[in-house]
């Protein structure tokens, strides 16, 4: 099985637990073993898929009792998320952040899944093509700050 298969089948195995209990605390290598991969795999997996972008908060101890909290934001409170994920924002956004963010939006009904798709064609690589990468994941990150800053705006408003 290759790789993004096996992160797919570790991050359902995670939010199939995280529908019972909107928290969990699990150790990186016993979730390793049970997979039978490398634990930095489980930990490929919880920082790509497990971020605030994505609705979770994850708090981690190493050592010997080290363990892995992933706890389910339950941030109905639109002003307080969009805050959130404001301040989580990087100066630079690859796209998969910025589809992350806005999926994110949409999910908690802030943004509808029109408005979602027209704001990913805005924030694409294609769209913001200037010849530099790094020029384009700023422009990016400004655009999405400008977003956040709006829907803020108007939640309260609200």
């Amino acid at each position: 099985m290759n790789d993004s298969n096996m992160s797919d089948n570790i991050e359902t195995y995670l939010k199939q637990i995280l529908q019972q209990a909107h928290e969990i605390e699990i150790r990186r290598v016993e979730l390793a073993q049970r997979f039978n991969v490398v634990p930095s795999q489980i930990n490929y997996v919880i920082k790509t898929r497990f971020n605030t972008e994505n609705g979770y908060l994850v708090e981690s101890k190493r050592g010997g009792g080290g363990y892995i909290r992933i706890v389910e934001m339950a941030l109905r409170n639109e002003q307080r998320l969009i805050e959130e994920i404001k301040q989580q924002l990087p100066k630079i956004v690859s796209f998969r952040t910025a589809t992350s963010v806005i999926s994110s939006l949409c999910r908690e009904q802030i943004l509808t899944v029109h408005e979602s798709e027209l704001i990913l064609t805005l924030l694409s690589k294609e769209t913001l093509s200037v010849g530099d990468v790094t020029v384009q994941g700023q422009l990016r990150a400004r655009l999405l700050q400008q977003l956040l800053s709006r829907l803020r705006f108007e939640s309260e408003r609200n």
